[in-house]
């Protein structure tokens, strides 16, 4: 047995590839590779920190750990010289043949590099796992890396819960923001006042709530899994259901000492969590005590206080921390600031908004400091939706989240979100090619760690169009394609014609759902106009394949009625493939009626079977109108000018590989 280890571990460097390093997200902030592999075969552990959690790593990946063989050590040091920032989370990990050697200063460094331990282990070839050498130091750019979910207008099973923030932590996500409370209802259990969970005062999903039990669980389960667990209870606004169950106002006198009995139990339940989130915002200010008694209450418990901005006006000292919201969150010198502006998830596209999430910094700068903490991405279901799944995939939530994990780690981003827009960048700009390689990594890990979850991304970064209004001259059209009495402009415009754009995506925002706040392919778009997006599918072969397509990218924060049966919008928007028109799904809503307890159906691709097409041998002609009226209107409160268009397999799991867009038909 022995002889044949040995020629295994001779062997083993030979079988695996050599220019290929293993596939990190985030990238480490410093990596420098060695010429030769660890194999992980029998290892002894020194761990100071996370013992247990590196044991269960090693054992998952088929290694016998002992006494003896190759050594793992994780030394607890009390300075690491080379880490620029946040050092409690910083690390510097060396991977030799014979074991790995790691420095941290804190136990969260040591749950950090195991992560990345996880992602540098491969199998070989004969079964034994294997990693190659490297020296890693390696630091988070931003302290709070996080998201938040809106259990108040939905809810999420723990079980799920704990999935996410256990998924989500293996790419160094650090902080699950829990909006318990909302005009709809009171999701945490409370003993001294039971009528807040009464059925009777909740407007959706009653009797759905979170018992003590179960909130103590997941504090500890967050624990292990390094994530600050930030509660938030929503105060004085966004709290309809505690004017129901006490027919009293927040605000009130006798609010104000129900509400301090209900913050006494809330700081028992998170008795060992640090912050306590108390919302202020969209609220009218009846009284102007209120804010600063409730946050002097609860900072007097040993908490800190975490608000929302826009929200009630602080001064140095005042709060601990501010969440900026919207896009109208302004930064306040002196107190920290989380940058949530514009990052709604419950209104993100799932190809252009995540590009444009990658792409901008955080809070206009290139990483942390006391002044900018970090960042949180927020998913506010004003809508309801049923299934948890539903909601992941519509939200784009794996997608945005490891763009966002990778951002808030390395720092940096070419501009803000409301400066930079959606676009992916000119092919030869560093922006184009840094997120062109972050794509390649996160497709690899949807496709190896992501099994089960909900992931509806796709490559998109060959995705290539030419965008014109109005259509090109007769002679382009006739050339290009062939003529069509329906291609005649519904609309007249207002100003002057655009010109002609060349776009990469598979989700193309004419004019962004923020408006002119985000831009987009037009940066003054005005209403009453049509535009033509075209391009040359090439395929080696006949083939059929899946198509996702859209025009409206229903949010889940909206009202809207569904598309007319028929059409793929209330715009007339329509697609061609080979001179032949691709018709919508039948939809499986046909209420007029709008209203965010009225479930979404299957308006958006991500949540329907692919349109099945076919492709001929050589190129394919594929032409989309895109009429725009108002930018608002009865049907639709957000009218997007948008396209999605990517052909995928049947199933949707992957593009398709063998097929190139180029509206010059040039093979490149």
């Amino acid at each position: 047995m022995k002889r044949i280890l040995i020629g295994c571990l001779l062997v083993l460097p030979l079988l695996l590839p050599a220019k290929e390093h293993a596939v990190l997200l985030p990238v480490p902030q410093c990596i420098s590779w060695g010429d030769s592999f660890l194999v992980l075969d029998t290892v002894s552990l020194d761990a100071g920190y996370c013992r247990s959690d590196y044991i269960a790593w090693l054992e998952s990946t088929g290694t016998v750990v002992s006494s003896c063989g190759k050594k793992i050590t994780v030394s607890v040091v009390d300075t690491l010289p080379e880490v620029a920032l946040h050092p409690e989370e910083g690390y510097l990990l060396q991977v030799h043949p014979d074991g790995v050697d790691i420095q941290v200063t804190a136990e969260k460094g040591a749950y950090w590099a195991l992560q990345t331990l996880r992602q540098l282990t491969r199998p070989g070839d004969d079964g034994l796992s294997c990693m190659e050498t490297c020296r890693i130091v390696d630091w988070p750019a931003f302290s709070i890396r996080g998201f938040m979910h809106d259990v108040g207008r939905s809810y999420i099973p723990v079980d799920e819960l704990k999935r996410e923030i256990r998924q989500l932590s293996r790419y160094k996500i650090n902080v699950f923001h829990w909006h318990l409370t909302e005009n709809q209802a009171w999701r945490l259990e409370s003993c001294r006042f039971p009528q807040l969970n009464d059925s009777l005062v909740f407007e959706r999903y009653p009797g759905r709530y979170y018992t003590r039990k179960e909130a103590a669980g997941l504090v500890d389960f967050c624990r292990a899994h390094q994530v600050l667990l930030i509660p938030e209870i929503d105060m004085p606004g966004h709290s309809a259901v505690f004017r129901r169950a006490f027919h009293c106002d927040m605000q009130s006198a006798e609010g104000v000492v129900i509400l301090k009995q209900l913050m006494d139990e809330v700081c028992e339940i998170f008795k060992d969590v640090p912050y306590i989130h108390i919302g202020t915002d969209e609220v009218q200010f009846s009284n102007p005590d209120f804010v600063p008694e409730m946050v002097a209450y609860i900072r007097n418990k040993g908490k800190k206080v975490v608000s929302w901005n826009p929200g009630w006006r602080y001064a140095p000292g005042e709060i601990d921390l501010l969440q900026m919201w919207s896009s109208r969150g302004e930064l306040h010198p002196g107190i920290p600031v989380i940058d949530s502006r514009l990052h709604y998830l419950n209104h993100y596209d799932a190809f252009a908004d995540v590009a444009a999430l990658y792409n901008s910094n955080i809070a206009g700068q290139q990483q942390g400091s006391a002044d900018f903490a970090g960042t949180i991405l927020a998913v506010w279901n004003d809508r309801r939706i049923d299934r948890v799944e539903e909601s992941l995939i519509q939200n784009a939530f794996y997608p945005s989240m490891l763009a966002m994990s990778e951002r808030a780690w390395r720092g940096g981003g070419e501009g803000y979100f409301y400066e930079l827009g959606t676009s992916l960048g000119a092919k030869e700009s560093d922006r184009f090619r840094q997120f062109a390689d972050f794509e390649k990594r996160m497709l690899w890990h949807k496709e190896n760690c992501f099994e089960g979850f909900p992931f509806a991304y796709v490559r998109q970064t060959d995705v290539n169009w030419r965008i014109s209004d109005p259509f090109p001259n007769e002679g382009d059209l006739e050339r290009i394609f062939p003529p069509e009495h329906s291609l005649k402009k519904r609309y007249t415009y207002r100003g002057k014609p655009y010109g002609t754009r060349n776009v990469t995506g598979a989700g193309i925002y004419l004019r962004h759902v923020w408006g002119q706040t985000v831009p987009a392919v037009y940066d003054d778009a005005q209403p009453f106009g049509t535009a033509y997006a075209w391009t040359w599918i090439w395929s080696p072969c006949r083939q059929e394949v899946g198509l996702w397509a859209n025009t409206q990218n229903y949010s889940r924060s909206e009202k809207d009625l569904p598309p007319p049966a028929g059409k793929w919008d209330y715009r007339e928007s329509r697609f061609w493939l080979n001179g032949e028109v691709i018709a919508p799904p039948v939809w499986t809503c046909a209420h007029t009626v709008a209203g965010n307890e009225t479930l979404l159906g299957n308006e958006n691709f991500e949540v329907r079977e692919p349109i099945r097409v076919i492709l001929k041998k050589g190129w394919n002609k594929v032409l989309i109108k895109l009429p725009v009226a108002e930018f608002s209107t009865a049907e639709t409160r957000l009218v997007k000018w948008m396209f999605t268009f990517v052909l995928v397999t049947p199933d949707g799991s992957r593009a398709i590989d063998n097929v190139i867009y180029s509206p010059d038909k040039k093979r490149r």
